[in-house]
């Protein structure tokens, strides 16, 4: 078996920032797609990605190991890329494309027909390509579950910036920037009417108990005030992100 390129690697990188870690198998229809691309097989492709496994933080302090073994290559990706979400989001899906002998546009769904070609329409093009994986890769770090109302079904999800796209243009691809939230939970955040705290605490302003005509309801998040969120078994909410969303939540009270 020839050894693996950069280029391989890098779209196993891909995959693993895709797939929930408990449900990454040969099995699994991603992996079956992506090993088709680049003519390896499934079972090699699942090793790789649990390989890079190895590589991640979060994991081991979970006392997830991944794979033991691995290679040099797969190290000096993630060295490369790990802190650089923006950019192996990109051309990670450029690569991909490229593999199927197609534009990005075609394998991301993306249509531009309107825009002319330069350097807007690839601004744009990049935009999207990235906020795709960022929803992609919060949605599968926390397993497809809502982290607050344990919401399972991923129609009824979404990827929330902790701080707002418009406030860090360098952190909005990054998967430690997000938490994935019901649309509900997503609005209250983004209004300030709840926060994390950088400890992963719940906490529910006065203003938004004080909306709630519905003792049910209020009932409900009377509970999940204090309570943690479900964490993600990958790329955990940075406490430097949560703490600036708090401190921003603090001022509203």
């Amino acid at each position: 078996m020839e050894k693996w390129t950069r280029e391989e690697t890098i779209i196993a990188f891909n995959a693993y920032c895709k797939i929930p870690f408990n449900q990454c198998s040969k099995a699994h229809p991603l992996v079956i797609k992506y090993a088709q691309i680049i003519g390896r097989s499934p079972s090699a492709l699942n090793m790789k990605i649990g390989n890079i496994g190895r590589l991640d933080p979060d994991l081991k302090r979970q006392g997830i190991t991944g794979l033991v073994h691995g290679a040099k290559l797969e190290q000096a990706v993630w060295d490369e890329f790990y802190g650089n979400p923006e950019r192996l989001a990109y051309e990670s899906e450029r690569l991909i494309a490229d593999y199927q002998g197609k534009s990005i546009e075609e394998t991301s769904g993306i249509s531009l027909e309107n825009l002319p070609q330069g350097k807007e329409r690839e601004t744009v093009i990049r935009q999207r390509v990235n906020q795709n994986y960022f929803r992609i890769a919060v949605l599968s770090s926390y397993n497809i579950r809502c982290c607050i109302s344990g919401v399972t079904k991923a129609e009824l999800l979404e990827a929330c910036h902790i701080v707002d796209w418009a406030d860090d243009e360098n952190n909005r691809t990054n998967p430690r920037n997000g938490l994935c939230l019901n649309p509900f939970f997503h609005k209250a955040y983004d209004k300030l009417l709840i926060s994390v705290t950088p400890d992963y605490e719940i906490v529910v302003s006065d203003k938004l108990m004080q909306s709630i005509d519905c003792q049910a309801s209020m009932s409900y998040l009377e509970q999940l005030n204090g309570t943690k969120i479900h964490l993600p078994d990958k790329f955990f909410p940075k406490r430097e992100f949560l703490e600036i969303h708090h401190n921003k939540y603090l001022t509203t009270i």
